[in-house]
């Protein structure tokens, strides 16, 4: 059993506590929260650290398996051309070379304090070091495919490999983005995720040409499919945003996280929010930043349940939460740290129904236990010079 302190103790779920002491057993396991304001405390068995405690990191947003790809892909793409880059490099690496990418991508995720993660999968070659539990795992087999005749082959290919998955209450079949699955995929998409309560990941709004895609039926990313994938020619335009549009035909699910929403609007949210009670948002700044070279308007989701994600390594220059929430802060300094810490924990583990044991530092959990230092101590607010380390 120890105490531990730091000049602020970020629970995750209630406001920071000044000098806030966690007693913590041997294994991680929290067995109670102290406030020195209400609390009487033995100092002199408390190890003190400067800086801020919080909770484990959940990254909601994750490619595992596109590591290999880390520095190879061109920044400033824009969405087609990230695409078309991805397609044109995937087929250089061998087996190995992305067995070992994902592996130091696992590592590189560990020692950044991340404790969890929704994981984006188009193959199986994650699945043995998901196995080894080393994080929680929850993997969105994702589904693709704007042409009606490959919609079930293309969900059988994506059934496989979700009946071979070591956990199937970890795991979910899902649609890629809002423009990428023809009204078949997403009806067999849609069935599948009804019988089985699942949790859904859907890339949203990441590229403006996305919304003008649906609105206009014309653009950067409607040129891209159309000579891609030979299938817009009839795509008949809706006049509304790209999130109304695609969601409208996913009625009766569980919870969905909408990814990017770097091109979201105000009558989207409120849109989403009477949709349905059970939507989540995830921001990934960095991945916006290197092929966008945009960010959301975060002042648009104060009130809604926020999650932070990396993407992949193709799109980013780290696998790290702190580094995230560090563009957010530079980008919009008016959102308080508390905000930040509560999106980067508490919000994913709920999204992700392990909010029981993650999430937030609470009697009971073993949450992970994250110290962030070289912050600016006058205000609380994280600068470029700040630094995680894994305390459990």
């Amino acid at each position: 059993m120890q105490f531990i302190s730091a000049e602020y103790l970020f629970t995750g779920k209630a406001a920071p506590i000044k000098n806030g002491v966690i007693c913590i057993d041997n294994n991680g396991f929290v067995l109670e929260v102290l406030n020195p304001a209400v609390d009487e405390i033995n100092w002199e068995k408390v190890k003190k650290y400067e800086g801020i405690i919080c909770p484990g990191f959940v990254n909601t947003h994750c490619h595992l398996e596109l590591s290999y790809l880390k520095g190879k892909i061109s920044q400033d793409t824009q969405l087609h051309g990230f695409i078309q880059e991805i397609i044109s490099l995937r087929e250089q690496f061998s087996e190995q070379e992305r067995l070992e990418a994902i592996q130091l991508a696992e590592q590189e995720m560990i020692t950044n304090g991340i404790v969890a993660v929704g994981d984006i999968s188009n193959g199986n070659t994650t699945f043995n070091l998901k196995q080894q539990n080393n994080l929680y795992y929850h993997t969105f087999i994702e589904v693709f495919g704007s042409d009606p005749a490959i919609a079930k082959s293309a969900f059988n290919h994506a059934e496989l490999l979700y009946n071979s998955y070591f956990d199937k209450t970890k795991a979910s079949i899902t649609p890629h983005a809002t423009y990428s699955v023809s009204n078949k995929l997403t009806e067999l998409i849609k069935s599948h995720c009804i019988k089985n309560n699942s949790l859904v990941s859907i890339h949203n709004q990441e590229t403006e040409s996305e919304n003008q895609f649906f609105k206009e039926g014309k653009g950067k990313l409607f040129e891209f499919l159309n000579i891609a994938e030979k299938t817009n020619q009839a795509f008949n335009p809706t006049q509304q945003n790209a999130l109304p549009s695609f969601l409208a035909k996913y009625s009766g699910l569980n919870k969905v996280l909408l990814v990017h929403n770097t091109f979201t609007e105000k009558d989207d949210i409120a849109w989403a929010n009477q949709f349905s009670e059970h939507i989540y948002w995830a921001f990934c700044p960095n991945a916006n930043q290197y092929i966008e070279g945009r960010q959301p308007n975060y002042h648009l989701f104060l009130n809604e349940k926020c999650t932070i994600g990396t993407d992949s390594l193709a799109s980013n220059w780290s696998l790290s939460i702190l580094d995230e929430l560090k563009t957010i802060s530079n980008n919009s300094p008016s959102i308080e740290l508390e905000k930040l810490i509560k999106w980067a924990t508490i919000n994913g583990a709920e999204f992700l129904g392990i909010d029981k044991q993650y999430g937030s530092i609470e009697k009971g959990k073993k949450p992970g236990i994250n110290l962030i230092e070289q912050l600016n101590g006058d205000s609380i607010k994280l600068t470029q010079e700040s630094t995680v380390s894994v305390l459990f």
